[in-house]
């Protein structure tokens, strides 16, 4: 039977549930175990999907399709194990599928309640994720303890432990220990409160994960055991990290990993070296380099969580220190007269929905076009590279995608004739994995080193392939294809260092020791650019500095 180890969070959101649950399942495949993860989300909508990205960030999309909560891909680039729609699992699909059920007849008539109806749904919600190939599941609750729609959750896993039995299941809190600058202490008061509330439901913590600025003292870490009734050991500080790949190692010496192996009845020692051998190539990555990327979202950077990552990753690969210059495409054509983008090194034109920010993107990929500065295109950004070529270098002034421009006389990015009449748009998007066939000897093939690859998508609208003769009688590469050879999936140039576009989402499958090999081989052209143009190549660049409008 698989083992299950749920993390809960207090006091404050935002305090790392996601990072911490992320960094124990990378600890504990270290010492040999199959792990998996999950999230449950306690808002009501059914998946992040058609959420605001300014409220909810970005939409991690797996491999089967699923539209899910951004910290799926923290445990992805974590563990380094492909999740699917099963690993979120939100109140408003757990209420769909109850009331589904309901009027299936399913509960014979009777009256649906939240326990047992909704409890039960969540604990199948948990155990579809124990498969007879995994060996530890970690599921993260989303929210706070005290929060009402909560509840429901705290409930359900309450319950599973006595039905699972204690040494097969774990409770771990993420509490807030603050500093409080005027008396010039750190308060455990905040995460007293927090674990009284998650016991006033039934749930005695295991573990008490401690967020601080600084270090906890023992003194501190002994009242926290005194004072929530936990051991002294179990009481484990996660203080703030240079950078979040460190955390595993910082949560190992505190001794995390060995505290719910104890609990979980697990014999099994940790192997780290491949680990230490990341954060090594993290720390010695200085070499600087600036990326601006080209966003709508910019005010909220999880926005666009898997393209920094991505990005970042290629860097380490390089040992180069990234410098993300945030640029909001609304200001480009403004920021192109104050010289803005002559300082970037390399460019990265990120997806996104609405027309706000369009006409900037096509400004940006046309400066990277003419000044041969490197840029990855991703999905709008793919679309946005084509719409610019067709009206700088084709010559169709009005060129555009439909999504945008309905009337267009060249509508070189177009919806598929076979989802032009259905009413449900959201039943026409590409979501998932699919697969593309590569030009031999093209720029995107050589990065890859394979001649089909798999990608994720999130999208609807398409190159339109009724001009794909057009582009290419012009130097112009459509480098991939689907197997069919109806989508175009990667665009390039031919006498560009690197400018190049895909259809899909390759961010959400990069990883810090395996860089996506397009962002990889963005940041190869990009740091060849910087010496091309007598950047200096050995100072620091600050990292994680960001710039924005």
């Amino acid at each position: 039977m698989p083992k299950h180890i749920f993390v809960t969070g207090g006091v404050a959101s935002s305090l790392g549930k996601g990072l911490t649950a992320s960094s124990l399942g990378r600890l504990l495949k270290l010492r040999g175990l199959r792990v998996t993860m999950q999230k449950l989300d306690p808002y009501i909508n059914i998946d992040p999907g058609t959420m605001n990205p300014f409220e909810h960030g970005e939409v991690f999309v797996t491999d089967d399709g699923g539209e899910t909560d951004l910290d799926l891909g923290h445990y992805e680039r974590f563990i380094d194990e492909n999740l699917s729609r099963n690993s979120n699992a939100t109140t408003g699909s757990i209420y769909q599928a109850v009331l589904a059920a309901e009027r299936r007849g399913d509960y014979l008539g009777k009256t649906v309640q939240v326990i047992p109806h909704i409890t039960d749904e969540i604990k199948r919600r948990i155990r579809r994720m124990a498969s007879d190939d995994v060996d530890v599941v970690i599921t993260e609750v989303g929210g706070t303890v005290g929060d009402i729609e909560i509840l429901p959750f705290l409930e359900a896993i309450r319950q599973y432990r006595k039905e699972a039995g204690r040494g097969n299941v774990c409770y771990i809190h993420v509490t807030l220990v603050p500093f409080i600058g005027p008396s010039g202490e750190q308060k455990t008061k905040p995460t007293q409160h927090s674990v009284t509330e998650l016991r006033s439901r039934g749930i005695q913590p295991d573990v008490i994960v401690c967020r601080s600025e600084e270090s906890l003292s023992p003194s501190l870490k002994r009242k926290i055991s005194n004072l929530c009734d936990v051991d002294e050991r179990a009481v484990v500080n996660a203080a703030d990290v240079r950078n979040i790949y460190e955390l595993p190692l910082v949560l190992h010496d505190e001794g995390l990993d060995n505290v719910v192996c104890d609990v979980l009845q697990i014999d099994a020692q940790p192997d780290l070296s491949s680990w230490q051998s990341v954060v090594t190539m993290v720390e010695n990555a200085t070499k600087p380099v600036r990326i601006g990327l080209i966003g709508k979202y910019i005010e909220l950077h999880d926005a666009y969580l898997s393209v920094v990552e991505s990005i970042k990753h290629a860097g380490f690969h390089h040992g180069a220190s990234v410098e993300i210059d945030w640029i909001q495409a609304e200001e480009v054509e403004g920021l192109l007269a104050a010289g803005r983008l002559s300082e970037l090194d390399g460019m990265v034109i990120p997806g996104g929905f609405g027309i706000r920010g369009v006409e900037g993107k096509i400004a940006a990929a046309a400066f990277a076009r003419e000044n041969n500065l490197p840029c990855l295109g991703l999905c709008l950004g793919m679309q946005v590279m084509t719409i610019e070529y067709a009206r700088h270098v084709l010559g169709m002034a009005d060129a555009h995608s439909t999504e945008f421009d309905p009337s267009t006389q060249h509508p070189v990015i177009d919806i598929m004739n076979d989802q032009r009449d259905v009413t449900d748009k959201g039943g026409t998007m590409r979501l998932g994995a699919y697969y593309a066939v590569l030009e031999p000897g093209s720029k995107v093939a050589n990065a890859y080193g394979e001649s089909v690859v798999s990608e994720r998508h999130r999208h609807r609208y398409e190159f339109n392939s009724q001009y794909r003769t057009r582009f290419e009688a012009s130097g112009f590469v459509c480098s991939g294809t689907s197997p069919d050879r109806r989508l175009v999936e990667f665009i390039e140039l031919k006498d560009h260092p690197f400018w190049v576009g895909t259809q899909a989402h390759p961010e959400f499958k990069s990883r810090p020791d395996r860089p996506h090999p397009l962002f990889r081989e963005m940041m190869r052209a990009s740091l060849a650019y910087r010496a091309s143009v007598g950047r200096p190549a050995d100072a620091v660049a600050t990292r994680d500095e960001v710039r924005s409008v």
